[in-house]
């Protein structure tokens, strides 16, 4: 059977979601709780794959076993052998053409930027900081240029290996929520590094020193050597995946939660 699960993780505990032979990733903690109770090996497919320090609060994985289980035990069970940093939120059993990752139209992120002039320190980890006052107004301005289809080729990093720089961007928004600056983007996918090196860009016409237009000519040039430096994973959270209706996913496998963060 294929059993499709909702998983959400603090990044900062762990060295990115993929497995990787020292087995201090996401994917390594989930598969070997899953493996307990399955009592077999379990392999994870998921939607995205985010890089050490990045969180996710909708992250959706499928995998395939011969054990027959409640879907309970997949939650509760399999979170009992979890660390505190990771917890499976949902678990629905699939047809087997649900694939994780190849059915997936579009996926969200979302940044939180702590925009004041002392760093924190409860939400170290989990927010990211500058110290400079920003202008959000500007900065949403530039996002905007980034809606539509359009070469990413300006922020990706040298070692992404997608074929195609190519992405159309649904969603490019910026706003200002007490001290936190909320970055919410959307697209059918992401390059490497392509949210952290958007939010690298925005910062630089917030504080001023590039004019909003600067984010259109970046991407008219594809240069990733044009653009700003890469900004810190802390603030970033893979929060969403939307499937066609006819999955039986949690809210219509449609955009899923967003981070606990509305508040600040």
């Amino acid at each position: 059977m294929r059993i499709a699960l909702g998983i959400e993780y603090a990044g900062d505990a762990f060295e990115g979601w993929q497995s990787q032979l020292h087995g201090r990733t996401v994917q390594d903690a989930v598969e070997r709780a899953l493996g307990i109770i399955a009592g077999e090996s379990i392999r994870l497919h998921a939607a995205g794959r985010t890089d050490t320090g990045v969180h996710a609060t909708a992250q959706v994985v499928h995998f395939d076993t011969a054990a027959h289980r409640p879907l309970t035990a997949w939650v509760r069970g399999a979170n009992a052998w979890l660390p505190a940093s990771i917890s499976i939120r949902w678990a629905v059993e699939v047809d087997e053409r649900f694939h994780a990752r190849f059915l997936a139209f579009e996926r969200s992120y979302r940044y939180l930027l702590h925009n004041a002039p002392v760093r924190p320190a409860v939400l170290a980890g989990r927010v990211g900081w500058f110290h400079l006052p920003l202008d959000v107004e500007k900065m949403a301005a530039a996002a905007a240029q980034l809606l539509g289809r359009h070469d990413f080729s300006s922020f990706r990093t040298a070692s992404c290996q997608s074929k195609t720089p190519v992405r159309i961007m649904n969603v490019a928004r910026v706003a200002r929520e007490g001290g936190i600056i909320v970055f919410d983007f959307s697209a059918n996918g992401f390059l490497h590094h392509m949210v952290r090196n958007l939010v690298g860009a925005l910062v630089c016409v917030g504080k001023g020193e590039r004019p909003p237009q600067w984010i259109g000519e970046l991407l008219a040039c594809r240069d990733r050597s044009m653009g700003a430096a890469t900004f810190a994973p802390d603030g970033l959270y893979f929060c969403g995946v939307s499937y066609p209706s006819l999955w039986s996913l949690p809210e219509g496998g449609r955009i899923l939660t967003k981070p606990y963060f509305d508040v600040l």
